[in-house]
């Protein structure tokens, strides 16, 4: 192996037959990392956003540009934050139905009401394509006229000490990493997507992860999106208390244009600014509409690589076991192409379009009656309800899906009319239990805490 980290880094990526775009893309953040290059967005470079279009004021619209339209889902998570060893969209989420069936189902749906080919085409990574595939099986009416996924690419981890790739030989593949969703622009060209969407006729992309049912396409953003002739569009919703620790939107103070500024990406001394949802409003929803011509001429323009904002991730090789090696991932967003593209705009939505499932809280909360499934397999908020409950399980008994499960094991409570449940402890619960107001569970004492079937538990 070279004694150089980027050379040893390249002929490891070369061996493993990656395409040179790909290969020149970890080239340019690894010559970023090796120059000091944090990716830190100082508040002193940004100004805040103010108000923006608002979708719900949007006049009915879009069916002329539906055909030309595809919907593009973020596959490559396996969930394991809740212990996953496969596809997170492989998770049951609606009685027997999982986030995959609801998606496909959806789409389908939206293809008959429209009479437009809407394909939906899945980002997968190289450790959830395989059960995907599998699981779309089914559905022998879902491919139109291009490839219903891509498959994300790879880069090496690599050594915090010396900075050269990692090898771990009792499992290869911990060596490699997904270079975060930022590499969906890098994907879509080196899988050939991006030119066979084109030559079947399509112009615009709404992307959105597969873990937030929320995220349904809206006519009236694309008539939007395509009336204003955007060439990439985000949609932000408005930040919470709940939201402060994450990233919102803002503009550079050097040329007004917007950017993603993630927590990753704030010094320390601006943390404060970071979390005051007062200053910065709008956070990012990760539901994107991308101009699939502008983005190819962008690439062009800059040799394919599209040049985000590096993200330096410092893990374990194996993020199982802290005593493993520590390395980098160098990773970018997708959101960040908010800031490379000239003319690029954001748009207000309601927060019913983000309600992603990151937890096995999120998960109960979207399992349970708080949130309906329509006839045209669309998940959202029950009527009754102006926002989801907010769930607080204890981690030690909850946090991994198999621990979860086993304690709903007879479904999930209603929680249509809970605003807050705490659970402490290790606590299981029967059938058709009923959650009202703001309820704490506690465990005390020794052995599980079991709540029967058809109790009603109610705060205040």
């Amino acid at each position: 192996m070279s004694d150089d980290g980027l050379t040893a880094s390249v002929e490891k990526m070369r061996g493993e037959g990656l395409p040179d775009v790909a290969i020149d893309t970890f080239r340019h953040y690894y010559e970023r990392l090796r120059e000091g290059d944090t990716g830190m967005l100082p508040e002193a470079d940004i100004e805040p956003v103010g108000d923006l279009v608002d979708a719900d004021d949007l006049p009915a619209g879009g069916e002329d540009a539906l055909d030309r339209t595809v919907i593009v889902k973020l596959n490559g998570g396996l969930g394991t934050s809740m212990g996953m060893t496969k596809a997170k969209s492989l998770l049951e989420v609606k009685g027997d139905l999982t986030f995959l069936d609801v998606i496909v189902r959806q789409v389908l749906e939206m293809r008959k009401r429209h009479d437009a080919r809407l394909p939906l085409v899945l980002m997968n990574s190289f450790a959830t394509r395989d059960d995907t595939v599998a699981a779309l099986a089914k559905y022998g009416d879902l491919e139109v006229d291009v490839p219903v996924d891509f498959v994300q690419g790879r880069v090496p981890k690599i050594r915090t000490d010396d900075l050269q790739p990692v090898e771990w030989p009792d499992n290869p593949r911990q060596e490699w990493a997904p270079p975060g969703h930022g590499d969906i622009y890098t994907s879509l060209v080196t899988s050939g997507t991006l030119d066979a969407l084109l030559d079947a006729g399509y112009e615009y992309a709404f992307v959105s992860n597969s873990d937030n049912l929320g995220a349904v396409l809206d006519p009236r953003i694309v008539a939007w999106f395509a009336g204003e002739e955007l060439p990439f569009a985000m949609e932000v919703t408005e930040r919470t208390d709940a939201d402060k620790k994450g990233g919102h939107i803002a503009r550079m103070r050097e040329d007004g244009r917007l950017v993603l500024r993630e927590t990753a990406q704030t010094p320390d001394e601006d943390l404060d600014s970071l979390q005051d949802t007062g200053r910065h409003r709008w956070m990012n929803t990760n539901n994107l509409w991308i101009n699939l011509r502008a983005l190819e001429q962008t690439l062009e323009e800059r040799d394919g690589v599209l040049g985000l904002p590096m993200i330096v991730n410092r893990k374990n090789v194996d993020p199982g076991d802290k005593s493993t090696p520590e390395v980098f991932q160098l990773e970018t967003a997708m959101g960040a192409a908010i800031g490379v593209f000239d003319g690029a705009a954001a748009i207000a939505v309601s927060r019913r379009r983000f309600s992603p499932v990151k937890t096995t809280e999120d998960l109960l909360g979207v399992r349970s009656d708080a949130y309906a499934l329509t006839g045209d397999f669309h998940v959202q908020l029950a009527s009754e309800r102006d926002g989801p409950p907010v769930i607080d399980l204890d981690d030690d008994y909850f946090k991994l899906i198999r621990d979860f499960d086993a304690r709903f094991r007879a479904g999930p409570p209603s929680l249509l009319e809970c605003e807050r449940l705490t659970v402490e402890g290790d606590v299981a619960f029967g059938a058709s239990v009923v959650v009202r107001g703001t309820v704490t569970v506690r465990q005390e004492g020794e052995g599980q805490l079991r709540i029967p079937s058809g109790a009603e538990l109610a705060g205040g």
